[in-house]
């Protein structure tokens, strides 16, 4: 497979990902998802951040989050996020700090 090819494969992937976590399964929350997988929709709109940055793309968190998410990030927390129970917090904690890094 050419670099070319497996680039758009990688894309239309990558793609597929994020229709399946923002149109299809709006119930599965970021919490849930950092818990089980050690990483959420933020870590994929910062990783696309990052990967523009890379390139000499300027882009802040909330613009890459915009992109991501297809909405303003508060808009779309308004319409899908849940409270959180104390357990799953502390896990996300854990979580988060072991796969993220300590909360800046």
């Amino acid at each position: 497979m050419d670099d070319q090819t497996r680039i758009e494969i990688e894309a239309a992937a990558f793609r597929a990902l994020r229709e399946h976590l923002m149109e299809k399964r709006t119930d599965v929350q970021n919490i849930d998802l950092m818990n089980m997988a050690g990483f959420c929709r933020n870590c994929l709109s910062r990783w696309y951040q990052e990967a523009a940055n890379a390139r000499g793309i300027d882009m802040t968190k909330d613009e890459a989050r915009e992109i991501y998410y297809g909405m303003p990030y508060d808009d779309w927390k308004a319409q899908f996020q849940t409270e959180a129970d104390a357990d799953k917090q502390a896990a996300f904690k854990k979580a988060f700090a072991e796969n993220v890094g300590e909360p800046k």
